[in-house]
């Protein structure tokens, strides 16, 4: 049965860089600094903003797993990640929008996909956020988030939705995972690029990826937690007792190894992603899972998907949202329609597709880590015509 994996794989050039196109397709005859002019001449994207009644704050952490080597590069020493964290914070507070991604991990993207590349990092750098680096916290405990982006994604791709849990009154831990993204760079000025990429070729190959993505998620969690040492500022913010975890693609795959390794770790969502670490027939121990992404084509489905969710023991979903494709479910397709790039496979806006993301994953942790109730996730609404509940 067809894959999300397999479908994503037909636009993978489009998903790990979306400016590809930019200088795929110049005006005939046009030298290559004519498509970089073009760029220039576009304006910022915008995420949308946040709806929440908090402000966001934003901290970025180096985090360093001194008990567990790096997997993919034994030889650099022991597991190193970096973590943006989102946390509600007080109005006016801070300083001004944090950047996207820093410039070395802009021109890592670029010229990882565009030999010769003339496409300005600017053209990424200068997407508008809304999280202000170092404001003050707003008072009171907070349910924690982990999110985890897709393969090859800088984690900066799941900002918006980052940036709108924290509204709602989240920390959010935005996690990338070292050497299994385009670039990722550190506080000393290094930005290491992707050793995994092409190595990964059979399912025991991604269900690897999958669990040491989750033994990532457990060390940060781990730390942020930590007492009487944690490695936050804020963390009295975050209420241990109540944490949940989603991510996109392989990251929305690697919720399945949290849930069943951390019984910390109380609800998942799963983007979009390939579980290639599937439901056990024993379930998840009852846990809550939310699994959203794009319709396959001739109306197959995932069979990771299928086999999986008759074993899910607690509550569940799985929504399918009409006209959205593989990346739907990030930012990039807002970058897309900034840069007036085509996206393969999609018709429903951008700005709407990261809305709903947005609505759905704020609804379901609302419900799980907060007891509220959501009727937005009892069946289809009118408002979200979009949107298909699986039976």
């Amino acid at each position: 049965m067809t894959g999300i994996r397999q479908v994503a794989a037909a636009t993978a050039l489009l998903l790990a860089l979306p400016l590809s196109a930019v200088v795929a397709a110049p005006p005939a005859g046009a030298a290559p600094a004519a498509a970089t002019a073009a760029v220039q001449a576009v304006a910022p994207a915008e995420l949308p903003r946040p709806t929440g009644r908090y402000a966001v704050g934003q901290d970025v952490l180096e985090l360093v797993d001194r008990d567990r080597p790096d997997p993919w590069v034994p030889a650099s020493g022991p597991r190193r990640l970096m973590v943006s964290v989102y946390y509600p914070a007080k109005p006016g507070t801070g300083g001004s929008p944090a950047p996207y991604m820093t410039p070395d991990a802009a021109r890592m993207l670029l010229d990882a996909k565009l030999p010769g590349n003339t496409v300005p990092t600017e053209a990424v750098t200068a997407t508008r956020t809304w999280a202000a680096p170092g404001a003050r916290p707003a008072p009171g405990r907070y349910p924690l988030v982990l999110l985890s982006p897709g393969f090859t994604m800088p984690r900066t791709t799941l900002t918006g939705l980052a940036e709108e849990l924290s509204s709602h009154g989240y920390v959010v831990a935005l996690i990338d995972h070292t050497y299994e993204n385009t670039g990722t760079t550190f506080p000393d000025g290094r930005t290491v690029p992707c050793v995994m990429c092409g190595r990964l070729r059979s399912p025991e190959d991604w269900a690897g990826l999958d669990r040491s993505r989750a033994r990532d998620a457990s060390f940060v969690l781990d730390r942020l937690t930590a007492r009487p040492h944690p490695a936050w500022r804020h963390s009295r913010m975050i209420d241990p007792d109540r944490v949940g975890m989603a991510g996109h693609s392989a990251g929305g795959a690697a919720t399945v190894p949290a849930l069943l390794a951390d019984a910390r770790i109380g609800a998942g969502v799963d983007l979009d992603g390939t579980m290639d670490v599937e439901v056990p027939a024993s379930g998840i121990g009852g846990k809550p899972f939310l699994m959203l992404g794009h319709p396959l084509p001739g109306g197959a489905e995932d069979s990771s998907w299928t086999d999986s969710w008759p074993r899910l023991d607690g509550w569940k979903r799985w929504l399918t949202v009409a006209g959205a494709n593989h990346a739907s479910f990030t930012d990039l397709p807002v970058l897309l329609d900034a840069l007036g790039i085509p996206d393969e496979g999609r018709t429903v806006p951008a700005q709407r597709a990261l809305r709903l993301t947005r609505a759905y994953v704020v609804a379901f942790f609302d419900l799980h880590l907060k007891g509220v109730e959501q009727p937005l996730l009892d069946g289809p609404a009118p408002e979200n015509p979009e949107v298909g509940f699986h039976p």
